[in-house]
């Protein structure tokens, strides 16, 4: 199979600096189209698997799967892209296609695993894939996204992970008027989680340890704000709430969340804690209570979901960086220093 070379950003090992390498991509093949990267967003899974926190990360590896772009080159196949579209990459560049999660259309549960944009393995090249800290990437175009053309592309990238992460779940448990949805909270997933449940039509209300994010709760369209270090703020709110999204991936105590929920409410975890969580069984049995998880989401959701997004004028609050940049970003994401999702602007790799 024909190959191309591309500039890239990436790592030899987990204790390195992410660097600039040379990669190898394939040429398009007939349903293949080719994107050149304008913004990759940086998700904590990001830094999780370029440090091998996770285990199991192939080096060299280049993270990134909060693509936007612009096509530059289509297969002769290709029927849902021309060249020049604004196109997106996710989470995923391809499933098995043929279990019954694939054929129902869940591809993110995949029976076989589904490929990943980076850190997976790439089928024609037979080696790992490589994600968006680069300058362009090549994908079957039944895993591209289209693009609204009124948004802000650099703070739309984000959208490609923390987006359809919160709102895969919040589709799934139905949320929409007449329900109280609480987010627990607010870093790169949970402040999307509140804009998307409120413009879903929810009373939100944000949960969270910190008094200094009252505020930004609120700009960001919160109802309510619970302090759930404040034990009278938590008990006046047990049982008030329709649904959980726990967007936190610190060790935390979920009984305390878990209390605010009504009789069949659910909390649906998408933050991903190192350490298992203890659940008291009398968190779930009195009130038929729920615990869930719930990760990223299908090609269809993630295009439902960029369209809603278009239609409601909704983007991540971002901070655009040079690739250059990405270690001190790194540093900064460790600490919790970005409100709320740092963007890179691929400009800077091919300058």
């Amino acid at each position: 199979m024909n190959t191309q070379i591309v500039k890239a950003f990436g790592t030899d090992a987990p204790t390195e600096d992410l660097k600039q390498l040379s990669i190898e991509r394939r040429e398009v093949r007939i349903k293949d189209v080719e994107i050149d990267i304008l913004y990759c967003g940086v998700c904590h899974s990001d830094l999780h698997t370029a440090r091998n926190e996770w285990r199991g990360t192939v080096y060299p590896n280049v993270p990134g799967h909060e693509i936007v772009g612009r096509i530059s080159k289509v297969g002769s196949g290709v029927t849902k892209f021309k060249v020049g579209d604004l196109a997106a990459v996710g989470c995923m560049v391809d499933s098995c296609r043929e279990c019954e999660q694939c054929k129902k259309g869940s591809e993110q549960y995949c029976e076989n695993g589904n490929v990943q944009t980076y850190n997976g393995l790439e089928k024609y090249l037979n080696k790992q894939t490589f994600g968006g800290y680069s300058e362009k990437i090549v994908v079957d175009e039944d895993f591209v996204l289209r693009v609204p053309e009124n948004l802000d592309l650099a703070a739309t990238a984000p959208l490609l992970c923390a987006g359809v992460t919160t709102w895969s779940p919040l589709k799934h448990w139905n949320v929409g008027p007449g329900m109280k949805v609480g987010i627990v909270g607010i870093g790169g997933l949970g402040h999307m989680g509140v804009k998307l449940a409120k413009a879903m039509g929810a009373h939100v209300v944000v949960i969270t340890t910190s008094p200094s994010k009252v505020e930004d709760a609120q700009r960001l369209g919160a109802d309510e704000v619970i302090l759930s270090t404040d034990m009278g703020q938590m008990k006046a709110n047990a049982a008030t709430l329709h649904f959980v999204l726990d967007c936190v991936s610190a060790e935390h105590d979920v009984n305390a969340y878990l209390s605010l929920l009504k009789v069949d409410g659910t909390l649906a975890l998408v933050g991903a804690p190192e350490h298992p969580l203890p659940i008291a069984a009398f968190s779930l049995i009195p009130t038929r209570r729920n615990f869930a998880g719930s990760t990223i989401g299908s090609i269809a959701e993630t295009q439902e979901m960029l369209d809603f997004c278009g239609a409601h004028n909704i983007v991540s609050d971002i901070e655009l960086i040079k690739m250059q940049d990405i270690n001190i970003a790194y540093e900064r994401l460790l600490k919790g220093d970005v409100k709320y999702r740092f963007v890179i602007d691929m400009a800077s790799l091919k300058n």
